[in-house]
């Protein structure tokens, strides 16, 4: 691809902008979530005329979208606990759910004809199923291609390592134009240990963590809460039952608590956590999945979570005082985040390594919460640029595409 060539304005007669933002989802509500934010920006800044969201997301259909965004469900797999992928559609092996994905991932480009692909994370989208869509648009030289990585993956010698794996390196030089990370680079650099070559990181933009706000009112309870969520939930059942074991210890401990479970928190799971709070007489209630949690996390007390990005962003965005407890396994990208907020002053870190996780940890984390600062007050603002970068940086890309179709 060529050198990015800036553009002048007045260049007239053109179709309206499109924006195609693919994200595989194979497991929780981070890219789903990433990209809803994403295309909300660029399009209601008029960046975009419309935007369309390829996704794997099973619950894709739950969230509300502004006018000028659609979405297509791709296919869904689901990831086992030892790593691997089977199709959710049980009469299809997880070569012919690919095969079918890739078949509807590169028809959606090529009819919809986007100015700009902006990739989740995956280089070459699922076990590869991105790649002939990444060497048409090569061959072909109109739409931008971005990467777009949150701010932490994993540690650098396991991303090292799976990257070579699944010959992500060879894709990010050879078909992006620009990498995007979704954080400050003075917070944590996920490259670093990659072996990307001096081109690319020339490439490379630190945007800022992308601000979140209240897209879709909801009625939030009147009297004071903590809210608790794991996210998608599916990885979240240590978490919700240390906090409802603390509930249970400490009869007098407050404020009440509002529970959001996740829509892969389910089954026998969370039928055994609905007899808990229903135990609890009210100081702790339950929903199973609001997609308008933002609400919840503007109305709270403080929050009580896990350590995913969206969850994050949330707690800076709305200046939430914050207890993290993350996930350390299959990665440690929940910790390394974790850890590093609690080292600015962001939140506070529930650290099994350090902390240990016990209802009595718990305890004391929740009675603190009150007490500690607020993310503004360690200049979490001015690390909320993200969505302003995002859409400077897609205005540059798309108008590139102008002068050369114009030469």
């Amino acid at each position: 691809m060529g050198a990015l060539k800036l553009a002048t304005p007045g260049l007239s007669g053109q179709r309206p902008r499109r924006v195609v933002l693919y994200s595989h989802d194979t497991f929780g509500l981070g890219h789903l979530r990433r990209s809803r934010a994403l295309a909300s920006a660029l399009t209601q800044s008029g960046t975009a005329g419309s935007a369309i969201i390829l996704t794997g997301s099973p619950v894709a259909g739950r969230f509300t979208f502004p006018r000028a965004v659609d979405h297509l469900r791709l296919p869904g797999v689901k990831k086992l606990a030892d790593g691997s992928y089977v199709s959710q559609n049980s009469g299809m092996d997880l070569e012919a759910t690919t095969s079918l994905r890739e078949g509807l991932i590169s028809s959606t480009i090529a009819q919809y004809d986007p100015d700009l692909l902006i990739v989740d994370k995956e280089p070459t989208g699922f076990r590869g199923e991105l790649l002939p869509t990444l060497e048409a648009l090569r061959q072909e030289g109109r739409t931008r291609v971005v990467l777009g990585l949150r701010d932490v993956l994993d540690e650098p010698e396991v991303l090292a390592s799976e990257w070579e794996r699944k010959g992500a390196l060879g894709a990010a030089e050879k078909y992006y134009d620009e990498l995007w990370v979704y954080g400050p680079r003075s917070v944590y650099d996920p490259t670093q240990g990659l072996p990307l070559s001096d081109d690319v990181r020339a490439r490379t933009h630190w945007t800022g963590y992308l601000r979140r706000a209240i897209i879709d009112p909801a009625d939030v309870p009147d009297t004071p809460y903590i809210l608790v969520t794991p996210g998608g939930g599916g990885d979240g059942e240590a978490m919700v039952d240390l906090v409802l074991t603390a509930y249970e210890q400490d009869p007098d401990l407050a404020p009440h608590a509002v529970l959001v479970y996740g829509p892969f928190l389910s089954g026998d799971t969370r039928d055994a956590f609905e007899a808990r709070v229903a135990a609890l007489d009210g100081r702790v209630t339950a929903t199973g999945f609001d997609s308008r949690i933002e609400s919840l996390f503007a109305g709270a007390q403080g929050v009580i979570c896990m350590g995913g990005y969206n969850t994050f962003c949330e707690v800076l965005s709305f200046d939430q005082r914050a207890v993290i407890v993350p996930r350390t396994k299959p990665r440690l990208e929940q910790w390394i985040r974790a850890n590093r907020a609690e080292e600015l002053g962001l939140v506070r870190n529930l650290d099994e390594f350090r902390d240990g996780l016990t209802p009595q940890s718990m305890i004391a984390a929740i009675r603190a919460l009150p007490h500690q600062n607020r993310p503004s007050q360690a200049g979490a603002d001015g690390l909320l640029d993200g969505l302003d970068v995002v859409i400077e940086r897609a205005a540059a890309l798309m108008r590139s595409t102008l002068i050369d179709a114009a030469e």
